[in-house]
């Protein structure tokens, strides 16, 4: 009878650890499907932030990366885009720009080599090197109790050769004249871009459509996330982007960015771009081959390119700049702090790249394990400082109802820059010397400021000449 009774506890013990564990998993998911959806209010104050998983941290794992998610709030971060989490193609992997992993003899060698992120061989499955799916969905949980947005890096214009439906689907790929599977072709001259890792997908066919849209929809729908990322979305074509993302929203409201400055993409489909030629132009300047008058012409020529509503991702690297054309430090030198504050007192949305806010002068190798940095500085204190700017002064709103942006005169208006932001009567300058030497001025504008990253104040008076040192900027807010 005690062995009855002794089975009989041992039993309904069973079942309410059962019950609990079920209970805690419904109130997990619960807690995630409960979180607000993305709102253009939102986005108007965001700080978005490029989570290279695989170079985060040592171990490169979700589960790294989550533990920090709480700290990006200090940086003011709203909106997490994840790099692609998706398994890797082996067949045809990259080991350097111009080498495949079949090129390579020696069999340890072949295991540094890790391929790119964009050579996809699945799109609704993990890169068991990252970690599991319940990593995934604990990173998503994570980013959503801390009020954070998670959109995926999509990969909609090739596969890698891997991907099944390279032997199931043919039909969705381009081919050669003689009906073989193609890499990526540039039109313009109908050569290869050298992306020969994967496989070029054709728009022409509708039923990739289809089957692009419920791999995208099984991210929203399952998984919660708030929108994607766009891989050179300008390479797919436009009525597909308008196809597939009311399909999305017919799941949720999500955030969608394409890799693109086409204003086409705007019309319907996207909520911001890149800024490419304002991030180029960042560039030249820094290194003093351009100045504040060509800086002054790009603002003119796309206030009259884009509508109103249209807004732009303002960087100063990103995975792309930092593997191939250099670090910050590399391309910007001294100008780079001020080069940064530019990018989130500018219209539009800052981005702070893996290793960025921890002042990381190396670049990342792509198609190999590497780390990023993690010792706070001078630069995360300065992305705090920007961070909270972007979050709460709404003179910095940046989307689709932005504040406005006036160029504001200086005596020295090649080599000095000024302007204003305005929003519901409040103002902010951003007060800069573009050069690398000093720089005497006056202003056409004036009253008592404070100085936003000193926390000085600041008289401003039109007959008064400043002298501003190499590189010097100021972020003024009326008092």
């Amino acid at each position: 009878m005690r062995h009855i009774k002794f089975l009989s506890l041992v039993i309904s013990l069973s079942f309410l650890v059962a019950a609990c564990n079920q209970k805690s998993k419904e109130d997990k998911k619960d807690s995630t499907d409960d979180f607000e959806p993305i709102t253009n209010e939102v986005l108007e104050s965001s700080v978005i932030y490029e989570a290279n998983i695989r170079q985060y941290s040592p171990e490169g794992t979700f589960d790294e990366f989550t533990k920090d998610i709480p700290e990006l709030k200090e940086l003011g971060v709203k909106v997490i885009w994840l790099m692609p989490v998706y398994p890797i193609s082996m067949k045809n992997r990259k080991a350097t720009p111009d080498l495949s992993i079949e090129d390579i003899e020696d069999p340890e060698e072949k295991k540094k080599y890790l391929g790119s992120y964009y050579a996809i061989s699945d799109y609704t499955a993990i890169n068991p090197e990252f970690g599991s799916m319940d990593d995934f969905d604990e990173l998503v949980k994570t980013a959503h109790d801390n009020g954070m947005y998670v959109i995926l890096d999509w990969v909609a214009n090739h596969t890698g050769w891997d991907h099944k439906w390279i032997e199931e689907h043919p039909e969705y790929y381009h081919k050669d004249n003689e009906g073989n599977v193609t890499d990526p072709i540039n039109p313009d001259t109908g050569e290869s871009w050298g992306w020969t890792d994967v496989a070029h997908l054709n728009y022409e066919n509708d039923s990739l459509w289809t089957a692009m849209k419920d791999e995208m929809v099984y991210w929203v729908k399952e998984k919660n996330i708030d929108g994607f990322r766009a891989d050179v979305a300008g390479n797919v074509t436009t009525e597909f982007w308008n196809y597939v993302v009311p399909k999305l929203k017919e799941e949720k409201p999500v955030f969608m960015l394409a890799e693109s400055e086409d204003k086409d993409l705007f019309y319907e489909a996207f909520d911001m771009g890149y800024n490419w030629e304002g991030h180029h132009l960042m560039n030249e300047i820094a290194k003093g081959e351009m100045s504040v008058k060509d800086w002054d012409a790009y603002m003119a020529k796309i206030d009259t390119t884009y509508q109103k509503d249209d807004y732009l991702m303002n960087f100063i690297t990103n995975h792309d700049e930092n593997s191939w054309n250099g670090t910050v430090e590399e391309r910007m030198g001294d100008a780079s702090e001020t080069m940064l504050a530019f990018t989130y007192a500018l219209p539009g949305m800052p981005l702070i790249y893996s290793g960025q806010e921890y002042g990381m002068d190396k670049r990342l190798k792509f198609f190999e394990k590497d780390s990023i940095p993690k010792v706070k500085g001078k630069l995360w204190d300065v992305h705090v400082k920007l961070g909270e700017l972007k979050n709460t002064n709404k003179t910095l709103h940046g989307a689709k109802k932005a504040a406005s942006y006036k160029r504001l005169s200086t005596s020295n208006d090649e080599k000095v820059i000024a302007f204003e932001r305005s929003k519901n009567g409040e103002t902010l300058i951003y007060l800069a010397n573009f050069t690398d030497e000093s720089q005497e001025f006056q202003t056409s504008f004036y009253g008592r400021y404070k100085d936003y990253m000193t926390s000085e104040p600041l008289e401003l008076k039109t007959d008064q000449i400043h002298n501003f040192k190499p590189w010097e900027y100021k972020i003024l807010i009326s008092e």
